[in-house]
């Protein structure tokens, strides 16, 4: 199968410089598949679970923050404000965040309050499901 060169960007890092055989992003309107050789395109990236298919059979879960996705001539480059590996993820850190994300959307909140809470929590939450490997929509 043809491979595509992919660059994931973080805002600290370059998370990943290579080949790609299949990227799987997570979408505002669902998960978006990409494979050599695809149409060119922008994609909005949501905070989610990524997968990348490095080798047969080899899949890499990245958690990611919100960004966007450029595909151009078999070039993929993803800008994102987070990417993390499973094992790179602080279990104990993004529980912590999960509770108190939870106890302030319990609290009244202005309107701008309320979505950055709940940006927060579902940053939190990925994070976990990307740690254990689990597989669930949030």
């Amino acid at each position: 199968m043809d491979t595509f060169g992919l660059k994931i960007i973080a805002s600290d890092r370059v998370f990943y410089e290579g080949r790609c055989r299949k990227l799987i992003l997570p979408a505002p309107d669902g998960e978006m598949g990409i494979l050599a050789n695809h149409e060119n395109m922008v994609i909005a990236v949501n905070v989610g679970d990524a997968r990348m298919e490095i080798e047969e059979g080899n899949w890499v879960d990245v958690a990611v923050g919100r960004g966007f996705a450029e595909v151009v001539n078999n070039r993929v480059t993803v800008l994102v404000d987070t990417a993390e590996r499973p094992e790179e993820i602080d279990v104990r850190r993004a529980e912590e965040a999960k509770e108190r994300a939870e106890e302030q959307m319990r609290q009244k909140q202005s309107i701008q309050e309320y979505y950055r809470t709940q940006a927060s929590l579902a940053r939190a939450m990925n994070r976990l499901k990307v740690s254990q490997g689990k597989r669930w929509n949030l």
